[in-house]
This record gives C-alpha cells, structure tokens and sequence, in this order.
C-alpha cells in the first residue's frame, strides 16, 4: 500500500480503522492479564516426590492454555515442615496478592485460612478438611478454600486386609498414626475394630516427630510375627526415609498409604494417586482463574487408586507374593 498520496488525516483514519478490524482474539491477547498463582509446599525445594506432583500440576494447566510468562506468573515457596518458615511463606505469597494458592496438606491450609479469608485457597492433598474445619462441607465448602481429600476411612481398613495378604503371618501389629489430627485416630480405630477379626493384636505408634517414630518401631519389633501400617498424614509422609528404613532394620512387613513409600524401599503401598490429585487441581484452579468461587466447588474424593508393590523389598524380607495380588498391582518395582 502506498501512502505518498495521502496527507495525514487520511493516514490516521486508515491506521485506526485497521485496528478496529483487527481480529478479535489477536486484539485479546495483546491485553490479556497476567494472572497470579501462589504454590506453597511444606517439602525442601529438591524433594523429588514434590518436584514430580509439581510438574503433573504445571503439566495439567498448560494443557488448560496457561502459559507462564504470557497469561499466568507462579510463586512457589518451599516452606519445609517447620511451623515457622510455613507462616513466613505464608506472608510472602499473600503480599503478591495472588489470584489463587495451591496449598499442600493440613500444615499449610490451616495458616493461609488464618492469615486470609478471601484469597482462594486449593488443596490437592487434604486428609478430612472438614474435621480439620477448612470448610464448612464437602458439596458445599462455603469459604475460600476446596480441593481434593485422600481420607476414605475404609481405606484404613482395606490396608489392613492388604497387609494379611502379603505377610498371613502377623499376628502383632503396630499403625503409625498422626495422633493431631482427627484423621489419625479415626484411621486407628478402623483398624482397631477389624483386627480381632483377623487375629491381629493392634498397638499405635505417634508420628509426631523422628525420635518418636525411631523409639516406637525400636519397642514394637521383637518377633517375626510383627507387621507394620503406615496410615495417611503429613508427619509419616515427612519421615517417609526413616520409617521406610526402619521397617528393613527390623524385617517388618509393612503396608504404607502412598507410593512414595515403596519408591524408596517400601514392601507395598494402597492410596489415592497423588499425581491424579495435582493434575485434577489445576482444573480447578483454571475454573477459579476463570471467575468461579471455591464456596461453590464441592471437595472432591479421590477417582484414582494405586496399588504399587516392591519385589525387590519382598524378596529381602523372605516374602513370596501372591500372584493374584502382583496380577492386580499397578506397578511392581523389580
């Protein structure tokens, strides 16, 4: 196009009735906002376990057309477990204002809904949100936060049953619970009940810190009738190298609530898929960024389970594994 003939009015007016005919959508995506998205994790920032639901997390919400430097900004914090660096991450992440937190398990949930109430919070992995009182309901959450549970109480039993299939030859058997929350309790008693039926005897062990956890298997394990159970919570997940080597230290069949148990070493794990937790989150997290409220999200229960057995951990502790049951598992580790 030639513009020598024209003077400058006529250019003007052509320039800005060729903006007007611009397209619609490329018009968009020069002034789409960037949005905001605050991740804390209660886990060093090199945990490989963290890394890999991160990167199902990222994964799911790029596929949702999130993109980060064109339409989305994400601050992560690696908070650690410690109490204290968990409530400064907190603060950190609430000065940028996020448009929506991913927040990891009761220990980070319970500070952000302390130090907000309006900034929407999503969990990916929460045992009972509504006993720990996050939300009001799980059809209807009411507040600002929703997410995704890992507790189905009768799991706790199913994990039981799993543990006489391995290792028919425990008869004394000790849960590692997390005794602060109500989940913890809760998974116990289920076990507890089932367990005359079973002739098991049932004793519990706190998680509350190393020293409890080291103490508590060293007391228990004494013959070779000794089996273990590692029930859902953050505290056994935290520690998850310490009682994975413990259980080997004194050949205890043991039966953990998450695969990253058996990844390290563990004999066989029974759960929720934690991977399928994250990759769900950010959808809703691509709801909310889209103008829906966590009141109206109803939290979700798991959709996914696995069941994930080490071979290798099975033949150390003399363990011949059903066929049936290496035929139903999700992954055998060789």
């Amino acid at each position: 196009m030639q513009f020598d003939h024209l003077n400058r009015r006529e250019v003007i007016t052509l320039i800005s009735g060729a903006a007007v005919a611009w397209p619609l959508p490329a018009r968009a995506q020069e002034i789409e906002r960037v949005r905001r998205i605050g991740i804390i994790f209660p886990a060093v920032a090199d945990d490989p376990v963290f890394q890999a639901w991160l990167g199902a997390f990222l994964q799911a919400l790029a596929l949702l057309g999130w993109t980060i430097g064109r339409n989305v900004r994400i601050d992560t914090r690696w908070a650690t477990a410690n109490p204290a660096e968990i409530r400064q991450g907190t603060s950190e992440l609430l000065a940028f204002a996020p448009d929506v937190i991913v927040a990891y398990g009761s220990s980070t949930v319970g500070p952000l809904l302390q130090a907000t109430r309006t900034i929407p919070i999503v969990f990916p992995v929460v045992g009972d949100p509504v006993a720990a009182g996050f939300i009001d309901s799980l059809a209807r959450p009411g507040g600002n936060a929703t997410g995704f549970m890992t507790t189905e109480y009768s799991m706790a039993g199913k994990l039981l049953e799993l543990l006489k299939q391995v290792a028919p030859r425990v008869t004394r058997l000790a849960v590692l619970r997390n005794s602060a929350t109500p989940t913890g309790p809760a998974q116990f008693g289920i076990i507890q009940a089932m367990a005359p039926s079973l002739r098991v005897e049932v004793s519990p062990i706190n998680v509350r810190d190393a020293a409890e956890i080291e103490q508590g298997i060293n007391a228990f394990a004494r013959s070779s009738n000794d089996g273990l159970i590692v029930t859902a919570g953050g505290p056994a997940a935290r520690h998850r190298d310490l009682i994975v080597a413990r259980a080997a230290r004194h050949n205890l069949p043991a039966v953990y609530f998450e695969r990253s148990f058996v990844d390290v070493g563990g004999l066989v794990s029974y759960g929720a898929d934690y991977l399928d937790q994250f990759r769900r989150t950010a959808g809703y997290v691509d709801r909310i960024l889209k103008g829906e409220k966590p009141a109206d999200l109803p939290v979700q229960a798991p959709t996914k389970y696995e069941l994930v057995i080490n071979l290798k951990t099975a033949k150390a502790l003399g363990i011949i594994l059903p066929p049936s049951l290496l035929a139903r598992a999700d992954e055998v580790i060789e």
